[in-house]
């Protein structure tokens, strides 16, 4: 019974992930969706799934889908994630793959999760609050589209990336935030007639497996603390 109950799991599991890169052809040759939308999000998605099981490489779809998503910023003049992408993504993404590769499981090419103590939960949150009012108050004399929301994803992002290179379970937490205020963004982007609906799919498929890994890594953190 168990293993019938994991089997029809993996099935469901396979079976959404299908039809979400499905979803993305469609948008991209009946809606005629951004190329650079559409391949964002596929390599985006890709590299999440693969960061959620803890791969090292995850990095190397994370650097190609954070390139065409630096275009789109660029094209939308959202000029925060462009910094953001470009400027830290992209090297974190190199460093996180060492750094992974360091970090694995005996006999498994997977990383060992962890998390963070209360000191450095309290430090982080308010450095990430300073720096996102900061970031509002430049994105906002710079003309950008969306200077709130564009300043929270910034922010949150470097924070977000920052604890997945470190194999933190608070990452999940923070991609969540990240996550749906750019889905967000995007669908407010998209209404206003850009072919970018492939961008607001591949945020809202994020949200979904940020909460998915987030339990996921609970589960196998709580695993370690009881042995």
């Amino acid at each position: 019974m168990i293993r019938m109950k994991l089997k029809i799991l993996k099935f469901l599991k396979i079976s959404a992930l299908i039809f979400v890169y499905v979803l993305l052809l469609i948008n991209a040759f009946y809606f005629k969706d951004s190329p650079a939308s559409v391949i964002s999000a596929f390599f985006g998605i890709t590299y999440t799934i693969f960061a959620g099981f803890g791969r090292p490489v995850c990095y190397l779809f994370g650097v190609t889908g954070s390139s065409f998503y630096g275009y789109l910023s660029f094209h939308n003049s959202l000029w925060g994630n462009l910094i953001l992408y470009i400027g830290y993504y992209i090297p974190m993404q190199i460093l996180g793959f060492f750094r992974w590769k360091k970090h694995l499981k005996s006999n498994k090419n997977e990383i060992i999760k962890t998390e963070l103590n209360t000191e450095e939960r309290i430090k982080l949150t308010l450095v990430t609050l300073l720096f996102t009012i900061a970031a509002f108050i430049i994105l906002f004399y710079t003309q950008d589209k969306n200077p709130l929301i564009d300043a929270v994803t910034a922010v949150f992002s470097i924070l977000g990336m920052y604890l997945t290179v470190k194999r933190c379970i608070e990452q999940w937490i923070v991609w969540m935030v990240v996550n749906g205020f750019s889905a967000l963004m995007w669908l407010d982007i998209a209404l206003k007639g850009e072919k970018v609906f492939s961008t607001v799919v591949m945020w809202s498929v994020y949200f979904v497996l940020a909460i998915y890994f987030y339990i996921k890594w609970r589960k196998e953190i709580d695993g370690y603390c009881a042995k």
